[in-house]
Parts: C-alpha cells; sequence; structure tokens
C-alpha cells in the first residue's frame, strides 16, 4: 500500500500523520466549486449546499473558483452573497480551476462539484462516510429536465445517456469530477487533473494507478440540468471527443485502432436505442422517439468528428 494511502488510513481513524497537521481550527470538508460565467446555476448549487442534512458536526468551508468569469469577480461575489469564498483562478478550464481551489482551501476532506449541479441534502454527509470505505469516492447524477413529458430531442437523449457516473465508475475506472471526494493527502500523493486530456479520467486513472480505491455512493446525489438545444450537446461533445483523443494519444493508442473504435459508433446506434425504449427517466413514446434519432444523429456526428480529429494538431 502507499505510504498516502496508509495516510488516509490514519486521518480515517483521526490519527494525522507525522508532516500532515493541519491548523487548529480548519475546517474538516472543503467543498470545491469550479464556475464560469453561470450565475443563475450557482446560485441554485449554493442554496442547496445550505441545505445539507447531518453536517452539524462538520466545520465546512466551500470556495467558489472562478475562472475569470467576463461577469467580474463583483458580479460572482454578490451572488455568492457570503456563502463561500471567491477566488479567481486565471488558467482557463475546470481542472486548473479545481486546482486553484484546492490550493486554496485547508480542508481534510475535499469534496468537488460544478456551479450547475444541484447537490441532495444528503450528498455531502453521504460522500464523506465513503471515504471510510474507499479512497476515492463518486456519487450518483442525475440528469433533470424542465418538464417530465414532451422534452426535446436533446434534452431526452441527455435524460438517457448523460453522466451515468455509475457505469463510469464501475465498468470504466473512472468518476466524473463533478461528484468526487477524496481526503486532502489523496489528492495531494495523486496530484492536480491536468487540461488537454479527459481530466477527470485521467485523474481517477492516475489515482488508482497508484493503488488508491475507487467506489460508488449512489446516497451522494447531484442534479445536473440536461443540454437543452442541439448546438448545447454538440458543443460538449466535440470538448470530449478532443480530449479522449488527447488521453488515448498520451496512453499509446494508435491512429488505426481510434479509427477501429470509430466504426463501433453507428453500429451502437441499434443496442442504445433499446436503452431508450426501456428508459425509465422518459414517459412518453414521442420523448423515446425523439431521443433515438438525436441518438442516431449524434453518433453519426461523433462518427465524423472523430476522423477529423485525426487531421487537426490536439495539444
Amino acid at each position: 500500500m502507499p505510504d498516502s494511502a496508509k495516510e488516509l488510513e490514519a486521518d480515517q481513524a483521526g490519527r494525522r500523520p507525522e508532516g500532515r497537521a493541519v491548523a487548529a481550527g480548519s475546517p474538516d470538508v472543503s467543498v470545491i466549486i469550479p464556475h464560469y460565467e453561470d450565475l443563475a446555476h450557482l446560485d441554485q448549487c449554493l442554496d442547496a449546499l445550505e441545505r445539507q442534512e447531518g453536517v452539524e458536526d462538520l466545520a465546512i468551508e466551500i470556495i467558489v473558483a472562478d475562472n475569470n468569469s467576463p461577469c467580474g469577480r463583483v458580479s460572482v461575489e454578490k451572488v455568492v452573497a457570503g456563502r463561500a469564498r471567491v477566488i479567481v483562478a486565471v488558467e482557463k478550464g475546470a481542472g486548473p480551476a479545481r486546482n486553484a481551489g484546492v490550493a486554496e482551501s485547508n480542508g481534510r476532506i475535499l469534496a468537488f462539484t460544478d456551479s450547475d449541479c444541484v447537490p441532495s441534502p444528503g450528498w455531502l454527509i453521504s460522500g464523506v462516510r465513503a471515504l471510510e470505505r474507499y479512497d476515492i469516492v463518486g456519487g450518483k447524477v442525475v440528469t433533470s429536465v424542465s418538464r417530465s413529458e414532451g422534452m426535446n430531442g436533446v434534452e431526452a437523449f441527455e435524460r438517457v445517456f448523460a453522466f451515468d457516473n455509475e457505469s463510469y465508475i464501475r465498468e470504466k475506472g473512472f468518476t466524473g469530477s463533478g461528484n468526487l471526494f477524496c481526503l486532502r493527502t489523496t489528492f495531494a500523493a495523486v496530484g492536480p487533473f491536468k487540461t488537454v486530456v479527459s481530466e477527470d479520467r485521467e485523474w481517477s486513472i492516475r489515482g488508482t494507478g497508484k493503488g488508491f480505491s475507487l467506489g460508488y455512493e449512489p446516497a451522494a446525489m447531484v442534479e445536473h440540468p440536461a443540454r437543452e438545444t442541439w448546438a448545447q450537446l454538440i458543443a460538449k461533445w466535440r470538448r470530449i471527443n478532443r480530449e479522449t483523443y488527447a488521453f488515448e494519444k498520451q496512453h499509446g493508442m494508435s491512429d488505426l485502432k481510434w479509427i477501429a473504435r470509430t466504426w463501433l459508433l453507428p453500429a451502437s446506434i441499434l443496442p442504445h436505442s433499446i436503452k431508450a425504449l426501456r428508459s425509465g427517466g422518459l414517459s412518453t413514446g414521442g420523448d423515446r422517439l425523439r431521443a433515438i434519432a438525436t441518438l442516431a444523429r449524434q453518433r453519426i456526428w461523433r462518427f465524423v468528428d472523430a476522423h477529423r480529429l485525426m487531421f487537426e494538431r490536439v495539444d
């Protein structure tokens, strides 16, 4: 077991390792929230954090790491209204913003969520308690929509296919960084989030590669709003495709293997259409058909974009 994992056990038992002393009065938990120009959702996120249950015995600090939003720090602080500490993370990207938040935080435990997420009342305490079983914890992510019926195709697609954090953890070995818990000692041992590559996947795999365990805690749940337009959906997948390609290239994947995997995308439409038909998240036949139509459109777009990537420079 790595030294950092031993430190984790000592931390959980209330015995802080030598050289890791934390100043008296430091918080138990630091909640880190990266933010960029999304004040309405940030307000909802902070409201939800104020409604956390079962945390009366925890000293909690909340840090909003603003990624140099065009609206300016004054506007961000006005919305925050004393519910959190605002810092400015100049380097572009959610990963660098999270890193900046960690650097400014003081808690023994780090809890990460995103500014457009709404944590459930039991989110924080459930994630903290799960650290008794795992070194790195990922929670459940539910895709929220503004209406239960009559969704457009993008909303219906996201409702079925977005943010399946349980399968990410159990089948792919990583957790989304919008719902992640670990000890500070674990984060220090794993190192900061990187840029360009798929940051949460890369960080989780780096962590498990160092011997830290990764587990899923469904009670640590957050809601994330569905994308509502095709432009929003494609912006998301344009970023994911580039991050994934950079990650795979860094880990030795050849272009031939990338193309072979890409050619599976059209074939995936049929089995995933069955998933949409069976989804409990959709309540009408119209919603299911619109989800399937968007699925087919999205897979064809990804197929074309994956080929395009090989002719672009991915920094």
